[in-house]
């Protein structure tokens, strides 16, 4: 009988680690994924994203939060990057369409553009930004939120707030997308030397949370 329960207290020994190990919920966990400037750059640089979209980002875009929001809504993204692939941007009518009900649309401008002190500063909290002048061209001013000052608080049903900020311009011309996160503020439909007015497509998605 003695050398029963030595026999069975051994086996225990043996088997109680094991079972620590297995039931242990941090040791299944797998970390969580994390975009850092670098890892970003590379994602961007690659191009997975485009799926044979000839059109480029503009390089001022925040690549983090791009990689983050491509990453966790893809099937918009996807859809928001075959739309300018897939269609006559050009010839496409001034007007709103659908693209995925209301998590992904495109509104198609053709007006004059304006001069500086015309245009506000802006930023979108429901929605993200992706700006693409297809006739003409325009400047488009950005800088980062917590280098803002709000000036008009934000107006959920027009999903817009307003600002006063200094920043750079970038010239927006045919083949680049300007992509606006709601962390951009930034400021369109300037004025550029020597062109008067602009046709432009704004495809708008929704931000993940």
């Amino acid at each position: 009988m003695k050398k029963a329960l030595l026999k069975y207290g051994f086996f225990a020994l043996l088997l109680a680690p094991l079972g620590c190990k297995t039931s242990s919920p941090a040791a299944t966990q797998a970390p969580a994924a994390t975009w850092t400037p670098q890892k970003a750059d590379k994602w961007f640089r690659s191009r997975v994203w485009a799926n044979g979209l000839k059109l480029n980002v503009q390089e001022s875009v925040n690549k983090v939060e791009f990689a983050k929001q491509y990453t966790a809504n893809k099937a918009a993204w996807d859809k928001a990057f075959a739309y300018f692939r897939d269609t006559n941007l050009e010839e496409l009518p001034v007007g709103k369409y659908p693209i995925d009900a209301d998590n992904v649309t495109a509104a198609v401008t053709d007006n004059p553009t304006k001069e500086y002190a015309d245009t506000k500063w802006e930023s979108h909290r429901k929605f993200i930004d992706m700006q693409c002048v297809v006739r003409g061209a325009e400047k488009m001013g950005q800088v980062p939120i917590d280098q803002a000052t709000v000036t008009k608080p934000y107006d959920d049903a027009r999903d817009v707030a307003n600002y006063s900020a200094e920043g750079p311009q970038y010239e927006a011309r045919p083949g680049t997308i300007f992509i606006f996160f709601p962390q951009d503020v930034h400021r369109p439909n300037i004025k550029a030397e020597g062109v008067d007015r602009d046709k432009k497509v704004v495809v708008k998605v929704r931000v993940a949370q």
